[in-house]
């Protein structure tokens, strides 16, 4: 008699249990996810009125050190999607993201756009200047990329220390 006592009050309880797990996730149901949203600002980074790239610039990798082939295509497949002109990727993507640039060249008289294009990938896996570089070094290794109309991108090996990496400069 004790067990169909406590039965009936562990059924009863599940019972009590469901109906109120079921009315918290009605209520929460007429909720929209955009609720959480909020509205973003039309331009998210200030614009100084300063001035931009424009035209076709090339994105160049300088690898300095050790780099596994994939930590190399992880890198490479990000630039290279900054300006994928495929229709059929995934939203959002790295080139929707970028697009919030695009907004900074209406407020600009320059008609040209940014177009960025991936460049040369330079590898210096036999670390020429050693594994602790200072700032000058690092100037030097990007000197090893295109002079014009160009990004070069310094990028070290996990065993290379940087002076002044993370600091406030």
């Amino acid at each position: 008699m004790a067990s169909s006592s406590s039965f009936s009050s562990s059924t009863l309880l599940l019972q009590v249990h469901l109906v109120v797990s079921l009315f918290r996730f009605s209520l929460a149901a007429g909720r929209r996810l955009t609720e959480l949203v909020q509205d973003q600002p039309a331009l998210p980074l200030q614009y100084h009125k300063g001035p931009l790239l424009t035209g076709k610039i090339s994105i160049n990798l300088i690898w300095y050190g050790n780099f596994m082939p994939s930590q190399r295509a992880i890198v490479s497949d990000f630039f290279n999607s900054l300006y994928s002109s495929s229709k059929s990727q995934n939203q959002p993507s790295v080139s929707t993201w970028w697009k919030t640039t695009e907004k900074y060249y209406h407020l600009t008289s320059s008609k040209k756009s940014l177009v960025l294009t991936m460049g040369k990938q330079i590898l210096d896996e036999n670390y020429s200047l050693g594994k602790s570089l200072t700032s000058k070094q690092i100037v030097r290794l990007a000197s090893r990329g295109e002079q014009r109309n160009a990004i070069n991108v310094v990028l070290t090996a996990s065993d290379v220390a940087v002076e002044g990496f993370c600091s406030s400069r």
